[in-house]
């Protein structure tokens, strides 16, 4: 894709899509991107501060087009490092993340297929991928040049393990870490209710986990793991949330054919 065809994608305003879940919980994604690269940004109104799960791609600026994301001191959670969760991390003073991912120092990242797909697949783009050249249909603003596009490290990592709790006022969620789709991946949970984030261990699609830095058993053992708890609702990286039961289907599927 030469900058000249690029150059004749439509301007897109508003850039993201926000849509209110309930319950204080606003889905975000963008509309304009590619479905391999659409993912979901989360953001749950606490008591005494926010969370947000995610933060896109970084094409659009988020502080700027989802007013009061960043208002209310909100704890910032990457679920794990590839370009379509963190790209627009450095949007804010800081963020949370595993430390198996490389959040801090990120690939360069690429709205090209071909070039992402060398960086993210072991074997590099294959010839048959039906994903189109450029993985966005539209620009956020005039004199936006995609081949431009690169992942920028956060202001701040701070690094979380297994086990903590990020406390909103009221609502505890618990990191869970959760391998396979990447070394860092992890979901936040929330035992009281049975809300899980899932960012990319699970969605409601095909799972990922021959990327650089998959790992079969591990996602293996994360999966088994998740099916044991008690999830009412599943907020994922990619689409729409779904049940409980939906999550035991995906995850025995999974399963069936890994093992």
């Amino acid at each position: 894709m030469c900058f000249d065809a690029a150059m004749t994608l439509p301007t897109a305003q508003p850039w993201f899509r926000i849509r209110h879940a309930g319950d204080g919980l606003t889905q975000i994604d963008e509309p304009h991107v590619s479905p391999l690269l659409q993912a979901n940004v989360w953001w749950l109104r606490g008591r005494d501060r926010d969370l947000v799960v995610d933060t896109g791609l970084g094409v659009g600026n988020l502080r700027i087009e989802v007013p009061g994301i960043a208002e209310a001191n909100p704890a910032v959670v990457l679920t794990h490092g590839h370009l379509d969760h963190t790209g627009g991390a450095p949007e804010f003073d800081a963020v949370l993340a595993h430390p198996g991912d490389r959040v801090h120092d990120p690939l360069p990242g690429s709205l090209h297929r071909t070039a992402l797909l060398d960086e993210l697949l072991p074997g590099g783009a294959p010839a048959n991928d039906d994903n189109p050249p450029l993985l966005v249909t539209a620009v956020p603003h005039t004199g936006y040049d995609p081949a431009a596009y690169r992942l920028r490290p956060p202001v701040a990592v701070y690094p979380v393990a297994d086990g903590d709790v990020i406390d909103l006022g009221g609502r505890w969620f618990t990191v869970l870490h959760l391998p396979g789709h990447s070394p860092g991946t992890i979901c936040l949970y929330e035992e009281a209710t049975g809300t899980l984030f899932s960012g990319d261990c699970v969605y409601d699609d095909v799972l990922f986990d021959e990327l650089v830095g998959s790992d079969v058993a591990a996602y293996v053992a994360s999966m088994k793991r998740l099916l044991e708890l008690d999830v009412q609702v599943v907020h994922p990286g990619h689409g729409d949330s779904f049940d409980g039961d939906r999550l035991r289907e995906i995850g025995e599927r999974y399963l069936a054919t890994r093992t």
